[in-house]
Order: C-alpha cells, then sequence, then structure tokens
C-alpha cells in the first residue's frame, strides 16, 4: 500500500467515526448543558464557591464572571510557578523566573498552552497535575461555555439571561470533560502510553554532568491535552515523544478525540435553536473547510517540494518513522484546524507550501472545526457576517435564525474578527521592529514565518509553534503572553455582548424575503467568506513568508 493510499484511509476512518458519533454525542452534549437537575457533588460545587445555579445571568453578568474567574486562575497559577521550589515533588527545580511564569500562567489559562521551556526539566509533579493540567480542564470548559451562551442568545427572545457561567463551566468539566479524559487515558494506556510519575530514567550528559529526566501522568495529560484543550505537555514535543503517542493506533485516536467534542458542538446549536438542520449547514462548513485543509497540508507534503524532499523522495524530515509524511500532515493540520496546537512532527521543518497550511489553518481563526467551543461561537459570528453581506446585496435587513442582524450586531460582528490579525500583524511588526526577530535560527522568507507563526498561534490560542525560534526571552515572553490574554479574552467580551443582544430581540418569523440558512447556496457563502476574510488580511504576510520561500 502506498504512502499516499494508507494516508487517504487514515482521513476516510476518521469522518467515520466522527459522522457516528456526532448524533449520539452531540445529544449528550445539548442534555448536559440544557439539563436543570444538579448531582449532589454539583450542589457541592455551588455552595463552595457561593453561587445560586438556578439564577440566571445577563451577558455583563456572565462575561464578568468569565474574567474573574480566569483572573484568579492567572494570579493563582502565577504564584504556583513562582513558589514551586518550597512546594511538595518539586523535584528540587528552582522557581519559574518571572517573565516565564506570567507566560506559562496565562497560556494554560487562555486555553494556548503555549510551552516556551521543556516540561520535564522545569515544571515539577505538583505544578504539572494540580496547576497546569487543571487549567487544562476548566480552560477547555469556558470555552465550551461561552459558546452555550452565544447559542442560547439565538434561541431566547425577550430576555437578558443568558443561563449561569458557574453552572456551565461545573457540568461541562464533570459531565464532558473529566470522564472522556478517563476513557481516553485507559484507552492510550492500552495502545502503550505510559502513566506514572516516574516514567523513565532516562539519564542524559550535559557539560561534564549528568541529568536525570523523570516522567510523569503522561497519559492523563495526553487525553487532556487532546481534548482540544491544546498542546505542550510534560515532554515539550508531546505527540512526537514515544512515551506520548508510541504507535499509528494512537496517533489515530488522538486526532480523534481533538476533533469529536467540537465537531459535535454544531448538534448542540441545533437542537437548542430547534432547528437541527441549521446545525448540519455549520457542521457542513466545518467539514469543507478542515478536508481542504488536510488535503492541501497531505498534497504539500507528499509532493515533497524543495531540493533536499525531492533528492530523497520525501519531506521526512522533522517527522517521525513510525508515523510517516501522511499522518505527520493529517495531525499536523488536525491540530491547527481546531486550537489543540500539540504536535507530532516539526512543523518548521515542513516544505515550504507545506508549513504554510497549518499558518494558514490557524489565520482561518480555527472554525474548522476551531477549539472546543471557540470554534462553533467563531463561525456562528461567521454566519452573522455571511448573512449580513447576502442581506446588503438583495437589500433587506438580515436576519438569522429569526433575529434580525442590525448595525449593533454587526459591529461586534466586525470586532471580533479584528482582534486576531490585528495582534498578528502589530505583534509580528514589533518583533522585526525591535530586532527581536533575531532569535529566528534562519534567515529570508523562513524566518519571517517562524516570527508570524508564533503570533498567529499565540494571539489564536493555538499553542503550536514553527519552533526554529527563540522565544525564552523577556521580550518574547511578555509579547507573547499579551497577545494570548488579548486574543482570548477581547473575542469572548464581543460575543457574549452579541448574545446578549441576540437574547434581547423579539423572534422574527421567516418570511418569503429570507434567506435561508441551512442550504448549500449558504454553506457556500460561509465557506467563501471565511476564506475572503483571510486572503484580504494576511495575503501580504504569506507573500512575504511562506510563498516567497515557496516560489
Amino acid at each position: 500500500m502506498s504512502t499516499a493510499t494508507a494516508g487517504v484511509l487514515f482521513v476516510l476512518s476518521l469522518l467515520v467515526a466522527l459522522a457516528a458519533v456526532h448524533r449520539t454525542f452531540g445529544d449528550y452534549l445539548y442534555r448536559v448543558v440544557a439539563g436543570t437537575r444538579h448531582s449532589r457533588f454539583e450542589r457541592g460545587v455551588y455552595r463552595l464557591v457561593g453561587v445560586n445555579p438556578t439564577a440566571g445571568q445577563s451577558w455583563g453578568v456572565y462575561a464578568r464572571s468569565v474574567l474573574a474567574f480566569s483572573a484568579v486562575s492567572i494570579l493563582f497559577l502565577y504564584g504556583f510557578l513562582r513558589l514551586q521550589n518550597h512546594l511538595w515533588l518539586s523535584l528540587g527545580f528552582d522557581p519559574v523566573v518571572p517573565h516565564g511564569a506570567w507566560n506559562t500562567a496565562v497560556s494554560f489559562v487562555t486555553n494556548t498552552n503555549w510551552q516556551w521551556y521543556s516540561g520535564e526539566s522545569t515544571m515539577g509533579h505538583l505544578v504539572q497535575m494540580a496547576g497546569l493540567a487543571v487549567q487544562n480542564f476548566v480552560s477547555a470548559a469556558v470555552g465550551i461555555a461561552v459558546a452555550v451562551a452565544l447559542v442560547r442568545g439565538f434561541a431566547r427572545g425577550r430576555t437578558g439571561e443568558l443561563g449561569n457561567f458557574w453552572v456551565d463551566l461545573t457540568r461541562i468539566t464533570l459531565r464532558v470533560l473529566l470522564p472522556i479524559s478517563v476513557v481516553g487515558a485507559l484507552a492510550l494506556m492500552v495502545g502503550g502510553v505510559v502513566q506514572n510519575l516516574s516514567a523513565g530514567g532516562d539519564v542524559t550528559t550535559l557539560t561534564g554532568g549528568t541529568q536525570t529526566i523523570t516522567g510523569g501522568p503522561v497519559a492523563s495529560q495526553e487525553v487532556i491535552k487532546e481534548l482540544g484543550t491544546n498542546g505542550g505537555g510534560f515532554y515539550n514535543v508531546n505527540s512526537a515523544h514515544p512515551f506520548e503517542n508510541p504507535t499509528t493506533w494512537t496517533n489515530w485516536l488522538e486526532v480523534f478525540l481533538l476533533l469529536v467534542i467540537p465537531f459535535s458542538l454544531p448538534r448542540v446549536f441545533g437542537r437548542t435553536v430547534g432547528q437541527l438542520r441549521q446545525g448540519y449547514a455549520i457542521v457542513a462548513v466545518m467539514g469543507i473547510l478542515a478536508i481542504a485543509g488536510i488535503a492541501l497540508t497531505n498534497a504539500f507534503e507528499l509532493s515533497g517540494h524543495g531540493t533536499v524532499p525531492q533528492a530523497v523522495g520525501a519531506a521526512l524530515e522533522g517527522k517521525e518513522v513510525r508515523f510517516g509524511v501522511s499522518n505527520s500532515a493529517t495531525f499536523a493540520a488536525a491540530t491547527t484546524l481546531t486550537s489543540t496546537g500539540a504536535v507530532n512532527s516539526f512543523h518548521d521543518s515542513y516544505t515550504a507550501l507545506g508549513g504554510m497550511m497549518p499558518l494558514v489553518n490557524m489565520m482561518l481563526g480555527e472554525v474548522a472545526p476551531g477549539g472546543v467551543g471557540a470554534g462553533l461561537y467563531g463561525l456562528l459570528i461567521l454566519a452573522v457576517t455571511t448573512v449580513f453581506v447576502a442581506g446588503l446585496m438583495v437589500g433587506r435587513t438580515p436576519e438569522y435564525i429569526g433575529k434580525k442582524i442590525g448595525a449593533r450586531e454587526i459591529k461586534l460582528a466586525s470586532l471580533y474578527f479584528l482582534v486576531t490579525p490585528a495582534l498578528v500583524l502589530i505583534g509580528a511588526a514589533a518583533a522585526v521592529a525591535t530586532g527581536n526577530n533575531s532569535t529566528a535560527l534562519n534567515t529570508g522568507p523562513h524566518a519571517l514565518s517562524e516570527v508570524v507563526y508564533a503570533f498567529t498561534s499565540a494571539s489564536n490560542n493555538n499553542g503550536s509553534a514553527f519552533a526554529g525560534i527563540t522565544v525564552s526571552t523577556p521580550w518574547w515572553n511578555t509579547a507573547l503572553g499579551l497577545c494570548m490574554l488579548l486574543g482570548r479574552f477581547l473575542p469572548i467580551i464581543l460575543v457574549l455582548a452579541l448574545a446578549g443582544s441576540l437574547a434581547r430581540q423579539q423572534p422574527t418569523p421567516a418570511s418569503e424575503g429570507t434567506l435561508p440558512t441551512h442550504r448549500p447556496l449558504f454553506v457556500g457563502m460561509v465557506v467563501g467568506v471565511t476564506v475572503i476574510l483571510v486572503a484580504l488580511t494576511f495575503l501580504p504576510a504569506l507573500a512575504l513568508g511562506p510563498l516567497a520561500e515557496g516560489l
């Protein structure tokens, strides 16, 4: 069997598996966020934090709850990192430097999990388990909660309430993320992933001395990482490490895990608004963009464009032989189409055009299917933008799911899509203008690609990297930390403001002039708007970076 054929079968099996669980798992997610009954343990959590689970919240209160929870999380994690040498199971590691602790705290609370360090030589077990791993759960739950709040905005009328953030956060964590992580961890352990607190005893000689590299709770952290909660991991090479991803079978499972929640959330949207076909339209847009991204990444890597790949017959640099070119390319596309950011190969070593595709996937806004929650609310705002453009073309007031898209709504949607490009382009320009791009290991167009990739990954809360650039300096840790912070919470505030505006409206019955938003025409329009927005915004940066290198 050829490499290309094996790669096609790998992708097709993923599509079949995702389609098989879409309805069942989507319905379960809907019951979790729409149910009114609380378990005894959940009621205990509400009493502990002083929350009335039956009280609804306006968009402003919901947003303040998100920001307050995240601010406390950042402060707690920052203190954890700075004081780790005084903590149990610190393994004798020094406290993390201030700029590094800031970057890491923001990174994990914003669901980015960007790592400027190597986990096995920087963090003790307690910080990894009680600090970083906890944020892997709750930061993902925050994204899903915000998406659910926006969906409620479409579904409700003449009300200011979007639900209760604390109830959503608790239920999603306890009923969705924790159970899947347990089942997934067991499956990965069967596949050969290690699960202990001293997984190794590897001894590496360094400049006349020795350093003992000890493992961590690898299996459970790997599942948490692959649930769309972003990259990183105990070993900085994460899914390329044989302890975390030993076989092609575990590689398939990890890709499935990072796609299953975001691809199932459109079912929640369809059921909540009472029109399943609307959910099918959204998942169709996700599927078209995802298949295109995966196919192009595979095509560019399998073609082996470049002098060395053509000479040896394959673009194998930076890839694990046990995965090969195609399965590595599929993982790279899936991890950047979502906001996972985990890697099983070295993106910096991809061919020029192959390396461009993970960058483009993130620039699309990570909506195909995107991060857990973030992909759905990003794509719904794209749908709102598409409806508005269509309304201008025919001279009618645009409507979507029975809600009018007026001046306030389109302003919020427009600001949402201006945030990330502004952060990426201003950040990259600042790095070049201040000379901080000199930490790149390459020169010319590839060096620019490394800089742009770093800011694109941080601003989109992805966490992957070209990695051919040193980002452990105070300037880089501070700048990327700011991009992660603003790239996460400014869009969330705008999404919740839009949800509040929609929830207050009186639903408008569909008429002859209403644009059908469940048909193939609308699906194609949303795909087109998504691609055009990216092309108009980022084409100059791509032309100076990967396109120039590829040509």
